[in-house]
This record gives structure tokens, sequence and C-alpha cells, in this order.
């Protein structure tokens, strides 16, 4: 990742405007707007440290010394039931997530295929899951039936009944109630689309 790309993720990721950065660093907006830009690829070593200690990118990253850490996670085209996720071979892509996701462990990316969740979740974009079995009612999940790939649909739970629905009303909702073939993978929390 590039310096410029990755002073405005950490940034964003702060919920920082330029402004707000300058007033922290001491500069102008102006010059926040070229770092973020490249347009600027030397800065007084004051700015480093201070750019360093609001963003929280080392110094050496900020200097070129050292390539930044980044927290990558496979994008699978298809997830099996019974597979763990760290032996599927299929990955298709890789997606970068912020150091907050990252924290939470156990994410993986998943290519959606068709149509059952537009108009919010369409064909071809990726969604960003973390591997758990226990969901909410009215979480979006991955889950397998029959051993089968994957499907993305929102879980809910009506006393014994359990349903999978999807956000397209053109389908169905399936009962799983009592189903052994069954299971959660994990649950979305976040929709990168691609379209």
């Amino acid at each position: 990742m590039e310096l410029k790309t990755l002073i405005k993720q950490k940034r964003e990721e702060k919920r920082l405007t330029m402004k707000e950065l300058s007033d922290k660093i001491g500069v102008s907006e102006g010059t926040i707007s070229r770092w973020e830009s490249g347009n600027i690829s030397n800065m007084r070593r004051d700015k480093i440290q201070a750019l360093s200690n609001v963003l929280g990118i080392p110094p050496q990253v900020i200097m070129g010394w050292e390539e930044p850490k980044t927290n990558r996670i496979p994008v699978l085209g298809r997830v099996a039931a019974g597979i763990p996720i760290d032996a599927i071979e299929e990955i298709i892509d890789y997606e970068e997530v912020d150091d907050r996701l990252a924290s939470l462990g156990d994410l993986f990316g998943l290519r959606i295929k068709g149509n059952s969740m537009e108009p919010r979740i369409c064909n071809g974009d990726v969604v960003i899951v973390h591997q758990q079995t226990n969901v909410e009612s009215g979480d979006t999940v991955i889950a397998t039936i029959n051993g089968d790939d994957a499907v993305c649909k929102r879980l809910y739970r009506y006393g014994d009944t359990i349903l999978l629905r999807s956000n397209n009303p053109v389908y169905a909702d399936i009962d799983v109630s009592g189903r052994t073939d069954f299971h959660v993978i994990g649950k979305v929390i976040e929709l990168r689309g691609k379209m």
C-alpha cells in the first residue's frame, strides 16, 4: 500500500476530516490533501513524528524504510459445510480490512453469486464475514444446507422456527427448523459493493 493511501485510510478510520488532522499536526489542510494525493514526497522530521502519533503509522513506514503492515483476508468463491475456512484452497482474491475488523479475528470474504439479496447485496459483491455459529435473529448470515455451497440470507427466529430469508421478495423463505444439515458459518459484518 502506498503511503498516500495509508494516510487517507488511517485518517478515515479515526473519523478525522483533513482540517481536524491538519490542526492536530500543525500543517495546513492543503498539506494534508497533498500528502493524500502523493504530491509531497518529503516531510519535516517533527511532522513525521506528529503524523505517526495521531494516525498510528510507524515513522519507519512514513520514511519508506518499511512496508506498512496490512490486514489481508482471503476472498472465497464458495464455502462448503464441514471444510475449515483456512483449509479451502479456492481463494479468488484478497481484501484489506482495517485494524478494528482485523482485531475480531476469524474473517473471510465471500463473493456473492445471484440476486437473492438484492437490492442491498448484488451479484459480484464481496461480503466480509466473521466466522461464528451464534447469531441473532435478523442478522445476515452465511449458512450451508445439505452440505452444498453456502448461501447468504437473513436469519429469523420465531420460537422454535428458524427461517432464512432473502432480501429479494421473489424468493421464498427457507425453513431450516430442526434440520441437521443446516449450519451457520458466520455473520456478515461488512458489504463491499463491486458494481
